[in-house]
């Protein structure tokens, strides 16, 4: 069994497409006018393990019970994963994530390939 006080916060990341980037731009907006968290840059193509466009947002843990209900009722369709970060990003993705939406698959051979050489995938530009 894992302690939560090795994880070190989390990561949703809200996946959109030409049909839903209004959405997901209008749902980004909501959330930083709702919480102090950092908002990854917009990715229109896939990007790192992530098949398909998004953005991420990073908040701390004691937020995860505020955040992440608010984003369940307010997603609109948006498909999100959450995701801790413990430094097993190989897990985090694939063991420990939460799915907000139907789940989309991830490029878990990325994901290998850094957490074998210890670059953790979730410092994206």
């Amino acid at each position: 069994m894992r302690d939560a006080a090795e994880n070190a916060g989390f990561h949703a990341h809200v996946y959109f497409d030409a049909a839903t980037r209004e959405k997901a731009s209008g749902f980004r907006e909501a959330i930083a006018g709702r919480f102090a968290v950092d908002l990854g840059r917009w990715h229109e193509g896939p990007i790192g393990p992530h098949t398909s466009a998004m953005y991420q947002v990073a908040f701390s843990p004691e937020q995860f019970a505020s955040i992440v209900p608010w984003m369940m009722m307010n997603r609109g369709g948006l498909r999100v994963l959450v995701h801790p970060m413990t430094g097993d990003e190989v897990a985090d993705h694939t063991s420990n994530p939460l799915w907000l939406g139907e789940p989309l698959p991830l490029d878990l051979d990325f994901i290998r390939a850094h957490a074998s050489r210890s670059v953790p995938c979730g410092k994206l530009p």
